[in-house]
């Protein structure tokens, strides 16, 4: 098996690239964090290191208007979010009552001990941003009435590759109405792929627009490669989508003060970023023994939280304040919304201020008026080549890269593909494009107050194996409040060469 690559020159390719400030080495003896999440950990180690100062979640609420007026009675109740990312751990904070657990599609569903759970730390942390609720610390979520759909597609090591992200979106526009109180309207991704593909022909555009066209608003990461990257990572680089900055708040409540963060994502080919949202520095539940968590002990804030900093989180904050404006204005298409988020609080410090990007503000969004006309844009064909889309993110198994027009389980066909995601057809019960990756239906058992049933998948992977068991799962067990184990490694993992990490 091929080694995993130091952690320090480690990004997630799908999880994007990992920002330590403070100084902060990881800890000894970890390494296998892999993929493109937009997240990165931070430790607040010195007084003078501004950006590791700690905002909290009810300081978001304040900064974003979210606790004055209208907008202070508003939970999200009503609303369906789609979170798809590393899944979700039962840990104290998460209310198990408003997580459903949809399609784990990821390599680790193949092991009963790790399915539906999050492994890595980043989905957990998601979902305390929009609907914690920490006991221990008083931490409440953005969105606390909001019902979670969390589909799983990131392992331990953040590893997924491209089509699995496709898959699940497809997975959620088919099922947007499997809770006729809690449609989902919106998707939550904190995923971005090293590609730079033409989104007049990309599968990934047309993915997130069937979504769009769907009533759901999609809500993207714009990448932690800092402002003079070039780009947007993608999905953000398409306009069906709402793709969103971190600001730094600097621990206050006052936007007086904030400013675009330096690691977000600018680019230089016309495509702006839509809006910008807290983003650093945010406590939020932390999953002990995660392989966040192992890596990263002095971001740990007490035994319940966790400190991050990234598009990921700013990304999590717009979610719920978009079903906080949804759940108050529910017939909003995704374009209104969008307006609505995109004239928030101007910033007057810095780039953010030459730019013209605004903050989001649930006040001003619930006032604001909506947009007419369709705003009708281009629709990709979809044909388009997977390793464009996919750039330098490429998911391995046993040291082998999936690569061309292919799933993890064989060809993808692109026009097939396309017809058929434009007619919502990809998924029939638990088989996508032909491909068992799940059960059929809502059978399945986890904490979640509803789960979709596992399914053993066919064959075995691209990389020569007979199946799709990894060692190194062994022994790993979810006890209730922590992962047993000391560290985390697997046969799948995903290339980190497509961006570099920055390390304080």
């Amino acid at each position: 098996m091929r080694a995993l690559k130091p952690l320090a020159l480690a990004s997630l390719a799908g999880v994007l690239p990992l920002v330590l400030t403070g100084g902060v080495a990881p800890a000894a003896g970890h390494t296998g964090l892999s993929g493109g999440w937009s997240g990165m950990w931070l430790s607040g180690t010195t007084a003078s290191d501004t950006t590791s100062v700690v905002t909290t979640l009810k300081q978001v609420r304040t900064a974003i208007g979210a606790d004055t007026g209208a907008a202070a009675t508003l939970t999200g109740k009503g609303v369906g979010i789609a979170l798809i990312d590393t899944g979700v751990a039962p840990v104290p904070g998460i209310p198990a009552a408003q997580v459903v657990n949809g399609p784990d599609l990821s390599f680790e569903s193949q092991s009963p001990s790790l399915r539906y759970l999050d492994t890595y730390g980043h989905g957990t942390h998601m979902a305390g941003i929009i609907i914690g609720n920490d006991a221990a610390t008083g931490t409440k979520g953005i969105a606390p009435g909001a019902k979670l759909t969390s589909i799983k597609v990131g392992t331990s090591n953040g590893a997924v590759d491209v089509t699995q992200m496709i898959a699940a979106i497809d997975w959620v526009v088919k099922n947007r109405n499997h809770d006729p109180a809690n449609p989902i309207k919106i998707i939550s991704l904190s995923y971005g792929t090293g590609g730079n593909p033409e989104v007049w022909n990309d599968p990934m555009t047309l993915a997130v627009q069937q979504a769009w066209k769907a009533g759901i608003t999609v809500v993207a990461a714009a990448g932690n490669q800092g402002n003079g990257y070039g780009k947007l990572t993608h999905p953000a680089q398409g306009t069906s989508v709402i793709a969103v900055g971190a600001a730094n708040t600097y621990g206050t409540t006052t936007t007086a003060d904030d400013e675009l963060s330096a690691y977000t994502n600018l680019s230089s080919n016309g495509r702006p970023l839509d809006v910008l949202a807290p983003g650093t520095s945010i406590p939020s539940l932390r999953v002990p023994g995660s392989n966040i968590d192992l890596t990263f002990p002095k971001a740990r804030s007490g035994d319940t939280l966790f400190r991050g900093s990234g598009t990921s989180q700013a990304t999590a904050v717009t979610a719920a304040a978009a079903a906080l404006v949804l759940q108050a204005r529910p017939a909003l298409t995704p374009l209104q919304l969008k307006y609505l988020l995109i004239n928030g609080t101007y910033l007057s410090k810095g780039v953010a201020a030459t730019l013209g990007t605004k903050e989001i503000n649930v006040s001003m969004a619930l006032a604001g008026p909506a947009a007419t006309g369709s705003g009708a844009i281009g629709e990709s064909t979809g044909t388009g080549m997977l390793d464009t889309t996919r750039g330098s993110s490429r998911v391995s198994a046993d040291g082998v890269q999936l690569s061309g027009q292919n799933t993890l389980f064989g060809p993808f066909d692109t026009t097939t593909w396309s017809t058929r995601a434009k007619a919502q057809t990809t998924w029939s019960g638990g088989v996508w494009l032909g491909y068992r990756m799940a059960g059929d239906g809502w059978t399945g058992t986890s904490y979640a107050s509803k789960t979709w049933a596992p399914a053993t998948w066919p064959g075995g992977s691209w990389g020569g194996t007979k199946n799709w068991t990894d060692p190194s799962w062994s022994g790993r067990a979810w006890s209730g409040r922590a992962w047993s184990g000391a560290t985390w490694s697997g046969r799948f993992w995903s290339t980190d060469d497509w961006s570099t990490a920055r390390w304080g």
